[in-house]
């Protein structure tokens, strides 16, 4: 296919040439991969400025996005790769191979920076979905912090840059410019731009809140580094509709729901809840919503089956058409794959493509492992929430693999919500009001323990 760029991406390939360092936070589907691998056939070709590329990406992209893309445009024919993907003999004979392009894994980088130390021989790095570095204490940020000093330039990419808060950008940049904007630690980066908020017991401080005029001031410190694109201001996509399915439990069900949730908040009833201990009194009333939970054995306990029910309505009123549906636990998927017996895990290879042809009529995804990278808008438009996810950053890209590019249908998200559980505070405080996650998740499970157990 003939590459002509959008003015946009021809704007952001000219980015890449022109900084050693550059950070593209491009919305999806605005096309970071094409736009990067177009700068990179130049410094091959024309430039002759590099010799190995190194791409970094989540597994699926890395597996299926990237190579397609390569194959995909007449301005990159020619141009070799080698997927460092497998078992260790794979992966080094991967690395052994003459290419001008290695493709590895985030999950990965630990091992193969570990392998080369500083025999590092990759001059370009481009990092596909950056925000999975954006984390300090992360293994991988690490790992590629030893070597960025071996490395001529580097390329960013993502859509979502500080999805939890200002915080988030620190290790992101440190990886872009060796600390100059925002410090060579996350501590200094703290001190200048934040206040500290709450504490723990033990004096921990849970969050921190930007200072006065901070975000202006970090802004205005990565112009020069980072670049900014959203898809509304470049393309014309089709309308996206929310549609919420209020899903009432049987009186039974109901009431076990609220003896469980009596039950698991009980130790906290007079006492601080931190966020690890919020993550796993949120995440079992999540599952009891959606009708299984985990009992102490490990054994999945059903308590109900409201939700999927509703999803049989859904399904019969798509009529046919390939849907794509969102769970969380893995009872669930358990649970869906046997009422549903056409639908297919995304997972195995290949299965993009065959969503994509449209011969799989239901797609189940974990927003984890879908979120990032992957085009999907060529096989459907309807997507259902089957039970809800407290991570913004996975809820908005596992929405945009419908609703990108190429999409020509007014794409339909549906959420499935247990009325007077707490799918309610998900949707109603954390999503909209789109505060760090682990702030709504301790303010909702607070407000449940006030309202249990003050009535």
């Amino acid at each position: 296919m003939r590459y002509t760029p959008y003015q946009y991406q021809a704007y952001a390939e000219q980015f890449i040439l022109d900084h050693d360092a550059a950070g593209l936070f491009l919305d999806m589907g605005l096309g970071k991969t094409a736009i990067s691998l177009a700068a990179c056939e130049k410094l091959l070709r024309d430039w002759f400025e590099l010799g190995k590329v190194l791409i970094i990406a989540p597994l699926r992209p890395a597996k299926e996005t990237w190579p397609t893309e390569l194959a995909k445009w007449d301005n990159l024919e020619g141009l070799t790769y080698s997927m460092i993907i497998g078992s260790q003999q794979e992966r080094i004979g991967a690395l052994n191979a003459n290419a001008d392009f290695y493709i590895v894994n985030r999950e990965n980088v630990v091992w193969l920076v570990d392998y080369y130390k500083k025999r590092w021989p990759f001059e370009m790095v481009v990092i596909d979905e950056l925000s999975s570095f954006k984390s300090s204490k992360a293994q991988r940020f690490r790992a590629l912090k030893k070597v960025r000093k071996y490395i001529k330039r580097i390329v960013g990419l993502t859509g979502t840059p500080a999805p939890n808060g200002l915080l988030d950008l620190w290790s992101q940049v440190y990886l872009l410019d060796e600390g100059a904007r925002l410090g060579k630690t996350l501590t200094a980066y703290r001190d200048t731009y934040f206040n500290p908020g709450r504490r723990g017991p033990n004096g921990v401080v849970y969050d921190w809140t930007p200072k006065e005029g901070a975000e202006e001031a970090i802004y205005k410190k990565l112009e020069g580094l980072c670049i900014s694109m959203n898809t509304e201001d470049h393309i014309q996509l089709p309308e996206k509709r929310f549609i919420r399915h209020e899903v009432r439990l049987p009186e039974t069900a109901m009431a076990q729901y609220r003896q469980l949730q009596k039950d698991t908040l009980l130790p906290f009833a007079d006492g601080d809840v931190d966020a690890g201990s919020a993550a796993i009194l949120t995440n079992k009333l999540l599952q009891i919503a959606g009708g299984a939970v985990y009992d102490e054995n490990g054994a999945v306990r059903l308590i109900h089956e409201a939700k999927m029910e509703a999803m049989d309505q859904l399904i019969e009123e798509a009529n046919g058409q390939p849907v794509l549906v969102f769970y969380n636990y893995k009872h669930e998927l358990t649970r869906l794959l046997e009422r549903y017996p056409q639908a297919v895990e995304l997972k195995e290879d290949g299965i993009v493509d065959k969503w994509s042809a449209q011969k799989i009529p239901i797609l189940l995804a974990n927003p984890a492992s879908a979120g990032h990278g992957l085009n999907l808008q060529f096989g459907g438009h309807i997507a259902i929430w089957y039970s809800p996810t407290w991570n913004l950053e996975y809820y908005d890209q596992a929405n945009k693999r419908l609703h990108r590019n190429g999409q020509k249908y007014t794409v339909l998200i549906h959420h499935l919500v247990a009325v007077g559980t707490m799918d309610e505070r998900v949707l109603n405080i954390a999503l909209p009001d789109k505060k760090d996650c682990q702030n709504s998740l301790l303010d909702a499970l607070k407000a449940q323990i006030e309202e249990v157990f003050s009535a």
